[in-house]
């Protein structure tokens, strides 16, 4: 069945209850530019639940994203902007979904077909060895049709993602992702280092060993001292 997206656009105002800019364009993927309010649409060959849930992920951006420069802001000019979209994309689907419950069919279905036709493309990849904001933005999105792996820290995390009502939250939490992050790239970096070190030094034992040994084959009473050693 072929979508009308000049209808989805007319959705997408309606559910932000302002008059956006919606523009149909070939990309990737849709897109909201909240200081110019305007929604990208992308130009698919797919279901009405994959549009209803692209429409409904940008309007809660539109709803619920503020304006802010936080890069600029020293507490998380180092936070990646991966990390906040990850995190914030959790959050507005979480509210868009609370504030209009209808979209909660159209988002499991759209991303139960995203995942059949390998959108994500996780096929025979171990996608529980990717890095942890990876496999939470995952998780949030296909969770529901993945095997994912993740320790305490990570679960606790997770909730705390689940939790989040402010964009100050989500801010918060994207810093504390990243910082676990790091902290874990730089324990593996040591890890590492020691492992190359160890590798390169002597065994000061063995080399005790093997003078020994050599000293002895060459001693005239070899047969002698090794039967003293043996006592």
């Amino acid at each position: 069945m072929t979508v009308n997206i000049e209808i989805k656009g007319n959705l997408a105002r309606l559910l932000a209850t302002e008059n956006l800019i919606v523009e149909h364009k070939k990309v990737d993927t849709a897109s909201f530019d909240v200081e110019r309010r305007v929604l990208v649409l992308p130009m698919w060959q797919a279901s009405r639940h994959v549009y209803d849930m692209l429409v409904g992920h940008e309007v809660g951006h539109a709803l619920y994203t503020p304006a802010r420069n936080w890069k600029i802001e020293e507490e998380y000019s180092e936070v990646p902007m991966d990390y906040v979209n990850v995190v914030e994309d959790a959050r507005i689907e979480k509210l868009i979904k609370k504030k209009f419950a209808g979209l909660n069919k159209d988002f499991f279905n759209a991303y139960r077909e995203l995942n059949d036709t390998d959108f994500f493309e996780l096929k025979d990849e171990d996608y529980n060895a990717f890095s942890l904001i990876d496999k939470i933005n995952l998780y949030f999105k296909i969770g529901t049709f993945l095997d994912l792996d993740f320790d305490d820290v990570e679960n606790d995390i997770i909730t705390d993602i689940t939790k989040a009502e402010t964009f100050e939250e989500v801010l918060q939490l994207s810093k504390k992702l990243f910082e676990i992050e790091k902290q874990r790239r730089e324990e593996q970096k040591q890890q590492q280092q020691q492992q190359e070190e160890e590798y390169k030094a002597p065994d000061l034992n063995l080399v005790e060993h093997h003078l020994q040994e050599k000293i002895l084959s060459n001693h005239p009473l070899r047969d002698h001292l090794m039967e003293m050693l043996k006592d």
